[in-house]
């Protein structure tokens, strides 16, 4: 009997993990995903639309994808008709972009096929499947039959790191809950890290809803309307989302230790401190998980990040390393903080007052101004 692999609460809580990849910003996330909806919705003109837009690096949906390789199992189609879709959407091909029309099944072949493709492009993103039935082995529909069959794919994805997306079919009965549409058992939805069902409010109307929920998204709900002149899903209204201060934070430590290079204390000092900066709000008993959250990112900035436990309690320590500051062109290809974001006014003067260095006790609401711009801007630039 193997002998279980455990980690304790505190070594959990307190090591800096490499944040979760978004390929389509605040919806898709590394794993694997489900998109159901009526046969003839119109679920492979969107699919198609997200695969061109990631091997773009263009916005679908109104949201920010992560620029890759993208592959499209096409398994009900030909070439010539991919062709013609591809037609409707763009007059230039895209290298990024690829495409097959037989694949193996699961346990039968698929997943050797999809890693031999990752060895051929490393930088692989998202791999859509198109349809789920097309590469399923059982015919089996019970929970346990579902959950083992995707779990092989789930696996998989993790192993990877790259999203896999099944195209599916939902139930003729209509639901109040369209997760509840999706075809086949429970199990299906149990083992995905994320689903989305396209239901148009009314057959042929071409006005639909796009609703997601996922382990690592807010549930979310997007009303859409097909353009036939352009043959995509376009947003008609912004998807609410709830703001989040991670980003925040970040730009303030970040502007913080920048000038004062070393800092350690208790959760409580420094939010204290953070104020010379911001009048923007902290909670001290919220500060360290977001800068554990945030670790990985801030390391890209030249910040170092430890909690430690000392005789006397519980402490922060975040140290400043200039030369391992990729936003200054050394590390990456971001460029100059100060050329990245140039066009801020409120950056403008900043730099040309104090050089970079953000004063103790001027500008403090033009400083909040700030702090929003490159919590903006490092949500932007982060990858």
């Amino acid at each position: 009997m193997n002998k279980l692999e455990t980690k304790s609460c505190e070594e959990i809580m307190t090591t800096v993990y490499k944040s979760i990849e978004f390929v389509v910003d605040s919806l898709i996330s590394q794993g694997l995903y489900i998109l159901a909806g009526a046969p003839k919705v119109g679920k492979s003109w969107l699919s198609l639309d997200i695969c061109l837009s990631i091997a773009k690096g263009e916005k679908v949906l109104d949201h920010e994808t992560k620029c890759g390789t993208a592959l499209y199992l096409c398994l009900e189609d030909s070439f010539q008709r991919i062709q013609k879709r591809l037609y409707e959407l763009t007059d230039e091909p895209n290298e990024n972009l690829y495409f097959a029309i037989m694949a193996d099944t699961i346990g039968s072949g698929l997943e050797n096929q999809i890693e031999k493709f990752k060895s051929e492009h490393s930088d692989l993103k998202i791999v859509v499947i198109d349809t789920l039935q097309m590469i399923r082995e059982s015919t089996e529909n019970s929970y346990g039959s579902d959950y083992k069959e995707l779990s092989v794919l789930k696996v998989l994805a993790d192993k990877l790191k790259i999203v896999i997306v099944l195209v599916h079919h939902t139930r003729k009965c209509s639901d109040n809950d369209p997760f509840n549409m999706i075809s086949g058992s429970t199990g299906l939805s149990s083992c995905v890290d994320g689903s989305m069902v396209l239901v148009e409010t009314k057959r042929g109307s071409r006005n639909a809803k796009l609703h997601c929920v996922g382990r690592d998204i807010e549930n979310t709900e997007i009303n859409l309307q097909f353009d036939s002149e352009l043959k995509k899903w376009r947003v008609t209204d912004e998807p609410t989302a709830p703001k989040s201060k991670d980003n925040i934070l970040f730009s303030v430590v970040y502007l913080f230790i920048k000038e004062r290079i070393h800092f350690e204390g208790t959760a409580t000092e420094l939010v204290e401190q953070l104020k010379s900066v911001t009048d923007e709000e902290f909670f001290a008993n919220r500060v360290t998980r977001d800068l554990v959250q945030n670790g990985y990112e801030m390391s890209k900035y030249g910040i170092d990040f430890k909690h430690k436990r000392t005789h006397s309690g519980r402490v922060i320590c975040i140290d400043y390393h200039a030369e391992r500051d990729g936003s200054d062109g050394k590390n990456g290809t971001q460029g100059n903080v100060e050329h990245l974001w140039a066009s801020n006014p409120i950056i403008v003067k900043l730099t040309k007052m104090w050089d970079w260095h953000i004063a103790q006790t001027k500008l403090n609401s033009e400083n909040n101004q700030l702090i929003y711009f490159v919590a903006d801007r490092l949500s932007n630039v982060k990858g």
